[in-house]
């Protein structure tokens, strides 16, 4: 597969990851769902941290939550370079063809939720009780590098009360499946799970 080919496929997943994040924040105040089916709903959420929503601080209290934020962002700015360089070298050197596209789903992701991090905080005003205006004449709800993730697509496919007679969790809410998550999320997964299930196929010569 050749980079441009690459490229036009990140570039569908930007694209489609940025419209649906600009939809839900700007018309979904926080915490706001809405029921597509009993198994999925669009629930709009930020992710101020790594995944799971867990932030460096979590694990060290020498670093505030901030500069932790500043820290993570500028890591994944760097870690796209390298990504983008393993895409370019993958192309130049006729890789798999399951290999270019992994790398390329996960590079679009990656580059979709740092959009988020890096710009939000000045794109948009915030979202508690209220629907976020993008390009606020306030201006936004922070500065640059302190933007949030938007997530929105949740699917809890079995909600139930679990038992009293169960130890520890008995009587409380069972949910799976909890995480809340974003298209750009879906990318980064599918490509790691191509490179994970795929992995001989990845990484042999393409055939000429």
């Amino acid at each position: 597969m050749s980079l441009k080919k690459s490229i036009f496929i990140i570039i569908v997943i930007l694209l489609i990851d940025q419209i649906s994040k600009i939809y839900i924040k700007t018309h979904f105040a926080l915490h706001e769902s809405v029921d597509v089916f009993s198994w999925f709903k669009i629930y709009f959420i930020e992710n101020d941290g790594m995944a799971w929503g867990t932030k460096i601080s979590d694990f060290t209290s020498l670093i505030s939550d901030r500069s932790a934020k500043v820290a993570l962002t500028l890591f994944r700015v760097f870690a796209i370079f390298g990504i983008g360089y393993w895409l370019y070298d993958a192309t130049k050197k006729r890789s798999s063809i399951i290999l270019i596209v992994a790398i390329a789903l996960i590079f679009a992701g990656a580059l979709g939720n740092i959009i988020d991090s890096v710009f939000y905080g000045v794109l948009f005003d915030h979202s508690f009780n209220q629907v976020a205006t993008f390009l606020p004449e306030t201006g936004g709800y922070d500065t640059l590098l302190h933007g949030r993730v938007v997530d929105m697509l949740y699917f809890p496919l079995i909600e139930v009360d679990l038992p009293h007679w169960l130890p520890v969790y008995g009587g409380k809410r069972f949910n799976f499946f909890e995480p809340v998550f974003n298209i750009a999320d879906v990318a980064i997964s599918t490509g790691f799970i191509m490179l994970i299930v795929f992995n001989k196929k990845a990484f042999s010569k393409a055939e000429a």
